[in-house]
């Protein structure tokens, strides 16, 4: 048997396959970051899980594409997490942007973008993808992503500069006293999913003229400082990947268009194309 998984810094997408290549089951569990989370966290996130629990000793192999991955000693960090956990397994760790270029499941070349929680962007040549840039994460990068507008929000709104009928209604759905907003920021684990979450009131109210002016200027910075930094930008598609992405589809597309880009398409969930991906790997193996 094996797993595929594609993680964010909020939740994992997990999906097994029996030796036939048929999916055994699909499940999700909190977000397996290295990045962000405590050996013992991460540890517990998998081994809580009962699906994953009554099967660990009959993985085979994990094939694993999460965010926070695109170092080698954070590949080695996870790994010896999941080794203690599936002892019979060998165990594939890659960054994010590689599930979302084998969910694409083409061989043509594009570039490759992630917004969810956080963001990412890879050039895919048809064959490799390459990456110019290596993210800091949410403190300093991660531009356009769920952790990156609920920065501003905060923001606007102890600066007041939020207007006034948005505040309002921002005050009733979250806590919005200090010591709340510096509990999560600074003493609860995975600010950046706290920070995600309150950026879901931006997209959820992203109608109004407030909203619109925050998510395009997220964009155009993204594009300006991600997108094009690859000189085939122009000439190939450009594919978004993640929720953030599924729920701004019609803002990506019209300032895409402000800089003569062309969107290819996006996916909101890739965990599906990347399992059937590695199932026709092992058909065609077997």
């Amino acid at each position: 048997m094996i797993l595929v998984a594609d993680s964010g810094s909020t939740k994992t997408n997990w999906i097994a396959i029996n030796d036939k290549g048929e999916t055994f089951f699909k499940i999700d569990t909190k977000g397996l970051n290295p990045a962000v989370f405590s050996r013992d966290t991460l540890f517990d996130r998998v081994i809580t899980k009962k699906e994953l629990y009554d099967i660990k000793d009959d993985v085979n192999k994990i094939f694993f594409y999460g965010a926070g991955c695109g170092t080698q000693h954070a590949v080695n960090y996870l790994k010896d997490v999941f080794q203690d956990i599936f002892t019979n397994a060998d165990i594939e760790i890659q960054e994010d942007t590689i599930a979302a270029v084998k969910s694409l499941q083409t061989d043509k070349p594009g570039v490759v973008c992630i917004l969810g929680t956080g963001s990412n962007c890879s050039f895919y040549d048809g064959k490799e993808t390459h990456q110019k840039i290596v993210s800091l994460g949410y403190i300093l990068m991660d531009a356009a992503s769920g952790n990156f507008f609920g920065k501003q929000i905060l923001k606007d709104y102890q600066y007041r500069t939020m207007p006034k009928e948005i505040a309002e209604k921002f005050a009733k759905q979250y806590d919005l006293r200090p010591d709340i907003i510096k509990e999560h920021l600074y003493k609860k684990e995975n600010p950046n999913t706290y920070l995600a979450d309150v950026g879901r009131f931006l997209i959820e109210n992203k109608q109004s003229d407030y909203a619109q002016k925050i998510i395009k200027a997220g964009l155009r910075f993204f594009v300006e400082n991600q997108i094009l930094q690859f000189e085939e930008a122009r000439n190939v598609p450009v594919y978004f990947v993640g929720s953030i992405a599924h729920f701004l589809a019609e803002e990506i597309e019209s300032v895409l268009k402000e800089y003569d880009l062309v969107l290819g398409k996006i996916i909101r969930h890739p965990i599906i194309t990347l399992a059937q991906h590695h199932a026709n790997e092992m058909i065609a193996k077997n």
